[in-house]
């Protein structure tokens, strides 16, 4: 199966379960870019990534502190990124992380991701209102266009 398009997630836990099985999928020199807005469960997913990948450390918003690394058991580092204070690419550019060779997580992207690479997972996370669910539509550009991904969150 290629790369779903689109997903209900129906909770927190669901939402966790997405990330773990995303994560599977990753390696280094992964780009994940999350959009969606305050609450929407970026950090929730990220959480899960971490969970599967066996990252040290708590999984949590690197708002103030703009970028985290927590190795991991299972391969590259994992670097969570939160670009919501950021000005401009420079202002990501100056926090020197090593693309390359580890997992980046992004949330609040903007645009200052362009030129890192030709390959990136993007994923928007729009939360209904009325309910916790979450429409995650998942998107991927290069490489990430064309592998294969299986994602069963048991709705």
């Amino acid at each position: 199966m290629n790369l779903p398009k689109e997903l209900i997630v129906e909770n927190e836990q669901s939402m966790q379960l997405l990330g773990q099985q995303l994560a599977g999928y990753l390696q280094a020199g992964d780009l994940v870019l999350l959009n969606g807005s305050l609450g929407a469960g970026k950090t929730t997913m990220t959480r899960g990534i971490g969970r599967a990948l066996g990252a040290s450390g708590t999984i949590q918003s690197p708002t103030f502190v703009l970028a985290r690394t927590h190795q991991t058991d299972k391969g590259p580092k994992l670097v969570h990124v939160d670009a919501y204070r950021l000005g401009s690419a420079i202002e990501l550019d100056d926090l020197d992380i090593d693309f390359e060779n580890s997992i980046v997580v992004m949330e609040w992207p903007r645009d200052f991701t362009h030129g890192l690479t030709d390959d990136w997972l993007e994923i928007s996370i729009t939360r209904d209102r009325e309910s916790d669910a979450r429409t995650v539509s998942i998107q991927g550009f290069g490489e990430w266009s064309r592998r294969e991904v299986e994602i069963d969150l048991g709705n």
